[in-house]
Order: C-alpha cells, then structure tokens, then sequence
C-alpha cells in the first residue's frame, strides 16, 4: 500500500516509488525556499530562502538546520561542481558565483556582451567542467528577491560558461523566461524550463529539450517535452534512468525519459525545486514554498555531484 502522497498513473512509477516511506518534513519558516544542492563531503544540503536573504544548511548526520550563509545576495539555485564546490547563483549581485576550497567567493559570470546580466536563477555543471545557467528576470523585477532594476539585455536567455578562459555564451535564446536545467544522464540533451507564464498571458508553462551538439557547447533547437497540468514547472532533477522530477503547483511531477507522467509526489505546499542526495543519491529533497521535505524512492540522481 503507497502512502497517499503517492499517485501512480503508470506501471513505471510503481518500481519508483516505495511503498514503506512517508513524506517527511524536515524544516518550515522560510519565505520561498529554493536552489537545494547536495554537498556530499560534507552530508549535508544546501537550499536558499531568496526572500529572507540567507542560504540554510540540513545536516544529514543530526537533522539540525542552520544559517550556511547571510546576507546570501539573495541566492536562487545552486549546483556542486566535480571538485564539490558549490556554484551559486545570486539575484541582487545579478551574477554566477562559485565558493571555493577556501571559502572565498569568486564571480564566474556577471556580464554578457558588456551588458549586465538579469538575474541568474538556475545552474548545471556538465563533466567537462562548463557552467550553464538561465536568466529570466525575478531578481529585478521588485525588490522582493533581489533588487529591482530595468534589463540591460533585454531578453532572458541560457548561457554557458567555457571551462577554460571562462567567456560566456548564449546556448539558448528562444524562451521567455527560461527557468529550471537538468542534462540527461549521458548529457547529450539539455532540458530547460520556461515559466513564461508568470509574465505572458497565456504565456510557456512547459519543459522543453534540446540535443547538445557535437562539440559539447551548443544546442540544437529546442522541443516541447511536457506541458505543466498545476501550475508552474521550476526547477527540477533527472535520474540515472532519464526520469524527470520535476516541481509543480501540487507537488513533483515525474516523467518517463518518453515524456510520459507516469505518476506524482503530492506536497501540501507549492513546489518550487528539488535534487537527489545521501550516500545512495536515492533521497529526494523537495523545497516547497516555506518548508524543506524529503522522501526516499527507488531512483538515484544522474549525477555526482550534482
């Protein structure tokens, strides 16, 4: 018997889901919690309250929460890179950042083409070391997760970070407000949210994919994956088997590498983000609206880091 926050609509999730886990709760008091990254030396996940200006920390090993870092520039989304540094991605600086072995804070991307960069949200670090990340505009559009400010670029797009000199490209230029990043577990495709919908009238709520090209720095054109059915798609995570987690109004939505919904983790509370964690990577941490929640499944996260 699957606890109710289960819902099956396919066979394939029923091999996902285990029967004997519950939904748990882990931390409340946040304003909009988001960004969870796994930092695996340290057991330990990261995740952002963008509102309240500060970046939490849950230790795996005792369950205590603790303030990792503010003021935190209002983080947004985070990532581990391959050396277990944590890239970060900051509103009110409008910048991609990254927390070296040392603790220092070095800017890896603030500026594309001379002109400020919107306010990054969302970020992927792929086994060559490049940073990819997108750059809607929820940072500057008030003052309630970053600081409000006109666009200098004038569009939202996906970047890339080379791994060597550092300069930063545009992958990704046809979506509204590009949102959520997850490569597939071979990395030769790119999904990316577009959450449009938050400024458009009948604006994308949808996944889209896009093959990554030979050469391992551009996209090719990007299709329609999945249409949200409750609200907003965010930020999500792909398993080691090409499922997609994805957030949702009511949960996390999970899809079949055919894009398939094959079945749902019911969150009372709207879902903004989720990543895989602990030492099997077979936990799923879940940041949804003021709250962190956790569930183990029968998954493990397609990379690590992640």
């Amino acid at each position: 018997m699957y606890p109710p926050e289960i819902e099956i609509f396919d066979d394939r999730f029923a091999k996902l889901a285990l029967d004997n886990v519950r939904l748990e709760r882990l931390h409340a008091g946040c304003r909009w919690a988001e960004g969870p990254a796994y930092l695996p030396a340290g057991k330990h996940l990261v995740w952002s309250d963008i509102p309240n200006n500060r970046v939490l920390r849950y230790d795996e090993t005792s369950g205590a929460v603790s303030v990792f870092l503010s003021p935190a520039d209002n983080h947004n989304g985070h990532s581990v890179d391959r050396e277990g540094r944590l890239v970060c991605c900051e509103h009110r600086t409008r910048c991609v950042s990254r927390i070296e072995h040392d603790g220092t804070r070095r800017v890896l991307a603030d500026r594309f083409e001379g002109k400020r960069l919107n306010s990054p949200n969302d970020v992927v670090v792929k086994s060559d070391g490049s940073i990819w990340f997108s750059d809607p505009t929820y940072g500057i559009d008030s003052e309630y997760e970053g600081d409000a400010a006109p666009q200098e670029i004038g569009a939202s797009h996906v970047y890339r970070i080379d791994p060597e000199g550092g300069a930063v490209t545009a992958a990704a230029t046809d979506f509204v407000k590009p949102n959520g990043l997850a490569f597939s577990p071979d990395e030769k495709l790119l999904y990316i949210a577009d959450t449009g919908a938050s400024h458009l009238r009948n604006g994308p709520r949808h996944i889209r994919v896009a093959e990554v090209g030979a050469d391992g720095r551009s996209l090719g054109p990007a299709r329609l994956f999945a249409e949200s059915t409750a609200g907003l798609f965010d930020g999500f995570r792909v398993d080691a088997k090409g499922h997609v987690w994805t957030s949702a109004a009511d949960g996390v939505h999970v899809y079949a590498p055919d894009a398939t919904l094959i079945g749902k983790i019911k969150v009372p509370e709207v879902t903004a983000n989720v990543c895989f964690g602990g030492p099997k990577r077979n936990r799923l941490y879940i940041c949804a609206t003021s709250s962190l929640y956790a569930i183990y499944v029968n998954a493990r996260g397609a990379s690590w880091p992640s």
